[in-house]
């Protein structure tokens, strides 16, 4: 890589790092394993960064490469969560008025992977259907009704939490 390349390559990282990180956050829940999925990611950037930084969405390819980066690891073994006997307990109705961060992220926790990739993609980096369903790989259709169901799911165990 010719030494301009590299210094746009620094900068773009640089810029989008805690976009990266928190992105990553959300979806894996885990600050360790988000730390992980953005070295993976940045490596794979800087492999094909001649060609991508030719391109005018760098963003959505970088986005692309986190989110199949995660459900890849999602797929490994070693990363499956193990089932426990107790249950956290829930906050009471009274302490909250409107669900907390940390009980979204325990909601979103509890979607499917795929779903809640259609959930963040859409909602918390406010991509376009057809942006998700690029970055997913599936329809349009399959984004919409992903979404749908993951809202639907998160807004009916928050009111169970209530």
């Amino acid at each position: 890589m010719k030494r301009s390349e590299e210094d746009t390559y620094r900068e773009y990282v640089t810029a989008r790092m805690e976009v990266m990180r928190r992105t990553a956050y959300l979806l894996c829940r885990d600050w360790h394993t988000a730390d992980d999925l953005v070295s993976i990611t940045i490596s794979k950037l800087y492999r094909h960064w001649p060609r991508v930084s030719q391109q005018t969405s760098i963003d959505a390819y970088v986005r692309k490469i986190l989110l199949r980066t995660w459900l890849d690891e999602k797929r490994r073994p070693w990363r499956r969560e193990q089932p426990t006997e107790e249950l956290p307990e829930l906050p009471s109705p009274a302490e909250f008025a409107v669900v907390s961060r940390a009980q979204l992220l325990d909601l979103l926790d509890g979607l499917p992977p795929r779903r809640r990739a259609a959930v963040v993609l859409r909602l918390y980096l406010d991509l376009s259907v057809e942006e998700t369903a690029e970055i997913l790989g599936c329809s349009v259709g399959t984004v919409k009704s992903q979404t749908a169901r993951g809202l639907d799911t998160l807004r009916a165990r928050a009111a169970e939490t209530d």
